[in-house]
């Protein structure tokens, strides 16, 4: 299987929708598509985050996984940071790696802007993704904690 990476533009938004969706299901979020399609939008519209697909080279319009960026800043290291939020493969597409091509077109976007560093979080029960993030180098962050409060 082939498969080509490329960088999400508004007019695929409606490709990108069944897979965003599909990521939330999958941290059992409710599924509203006009929201979902709403909340896309304006990510895409307005720069504020930036998507890489993966679409099969034999298809070129059938997408099975996505990345999403959220380029941001540090003050600390007054510097360009990334926040790698979302990463999805279809299920019926995994252990190809799909996910594996996605983090390194993240990982190439990151240093094309020369941000200092990628942040990632992900489930303390997904171990596959752990497995992936540190086959690339990721390092489980044992300095700080997150925190989140919920408004």
């Amino acid at each position: 299987m082939e498969i080509q990476i490329i960088r999400a533009e508004y007019g695929h938004l409606e490709c990108l929708l069944p897979l965003f969706n599909s990521y939330r299901k999958f941290y059992e979020q409710s599924q509203d598509e006009n929201h979902a399609r709403s909340y896309l939008k304006d990510r895409m519209t307005n720069d504020e985050a930036v998507i890489y697909l993966a679409a099969l080279t034999n298809d070129p319009k059938k997408f099975v996984g996505f990345v999403l960026l959220y380029p941001t800043f540090d003050s600390v290291e007054m510097a360009a940071v990334c926040v790698l939020h979302d990463l999805f493969v279809d299920p019926d597409y995994r252990r190809h790696g799909i996910g594996k091509l996605l983090m390194v077109a993240a990982e190439d976007f990151c240093r094309q802007q020369n941000a200092a560093r990628i942040d990632l979080a992900t489930a303390t029960g997904n171990k596959k993704a752990q497995a992936l993030y540190e086959s690339l180098g990721y390092l489980r962050d044992t300095d700080f904690y997150q925190y989140s409060l919920e408004l």
